[in-house]
């Protein structure tokens, strides 16, 4: 790491496009998507704090990956826009590893989420009489706190791994994002091996919740057949459904960015596939579970409702 220091002290972002007009086009696309990632998320939240009726498991752990895909999109979104008007697209070295730190950590940290949500439909489907004893409030903060802490801390060994590679005179990143194909492909040795690790840490960090999730939601399917009220059946299915839209989406470009040799990529991919788990699905999250969730939508009218008679009783005050 003292030779990147000495060599390497800043990198240079390529970006999406190297066209200044494709990059102004770029950034009246992206920058609505972020306004609109932001709004939701905190829309989220803010319904989820304020209504007692969301104060559930479910709920709980909704609020938590909102507020992660918010800090998630944080990570690299902003700094995209700023490249897209500059013509410096300079990042220092201490900043991309730190990008790269928190990015891999909330990516990590949402695998993880994902896994525990799966596991709260389990419960409440599957063993609903004994769902309220599992799942108590105490239960729910110690696996979000762990969900947090298993995030930040496994990916330390894995950022640390990769900037130990010695990098020679070439700095710019075919990337928006301090990403840790691109940090590793900017090396002057042989990296077949790490490219090994990766795979490996990719099967586990990847494969093994997708797995779990899978078993879990066959345990589902079955129990939610055995409900005899087809609108119990229609309300599982879309708690559900909305949940493997989101699991579909993010660990699918995950796995695409991730779990594949370097030397089978197409030049210019990576970044292609890094937009969906940055900036796609971060902001269809929100869309995905409240345009399916009836509690969601009674909770935002009931919000709605009071801050409007708020509102006209101020106006009458005055």
């Amino acid at each position: 790491m003292s030779r990147n220091n000495t060599v390497i002290t800043k990198f240079i972002l390529l970006g999406l496009s190297n066209d200044p007009s494709t990059q102004v086009i770029l950034f009246f696309i992206f920058l609505p998507v972020y306004m609109m990632t932001l709004i939701g998320n905190i829309s989220v939240i803010t319904l989820i704090l304020s209504d007692v009726s969301l104060h559930t498991p479910m709920y709980f752990f909704l609020g938590n990956l909102s507020f992660l895909d918010l800090c998630y999109s944080s990570t690299s979104v902003p700094r995209m826009l700023k490249d897209l008007m500059s013509v410096k697209k300079t990042i220092s070295y201490a900043e991309c590893a730190a990008q790269m730190y928190i990015a891999v950590s909330l990516g990590e940290t949402e695998c993880i989420l994902l896994v525990i949500m799966a596991y709260d439909r389990y419960k409440a489907i599957c063993y609903p009489l004994h769902y309220t004893a599992i799942m108590s409030k105490m239960v729910c903060v110690r696996l979000a706190i762990g969900t947090w802490l298993c995030g930040f801390l496994h990916s330390i060994p894995y950022v640390l791994f990769t900037l130990s590679v010695d990098i020679c005179g070439n700095n710019e990143i075919n990337h928006f994002s301090c990403e840790i194909p691109e940090i590793l492909s900017l090396a002057c040795e042989n990296i077949l091996f790490m490219e090994f690790i990766i795979c490996v840490v990719g099967v586990i960090v990847l494969m093994a919740p997708v797995t779990f999730i899978v078993i879990s939601y066959v345990q589902i399917i079955l129990s939610i057949l055995k409900i005899a009220s087809s609108a119990g059946q229609r309300k599982a299915f879309s708690t559900c459904g909305s949940h493997l839209m989101v699991v579909t989406i993010f660990y699918g470009s995950a796995m695409a960015a991730y779990m594949k040799p370097r030397s089978s990529s197409l030049p210019g991919t990576d970044k292609v596939i890094a937009i969906f788990y940055f900036i796609v699905t971060p902001m269809l999250n929100p869309m995905i579970y409240t345009l399916r969730n009836n509690d969601i939508k009674t909770a935002f009218l009931k919000f709605s409702f009071a801050n409007r008679n708020v509102d006209s009783r101020l106006t009458k005050y005055h």
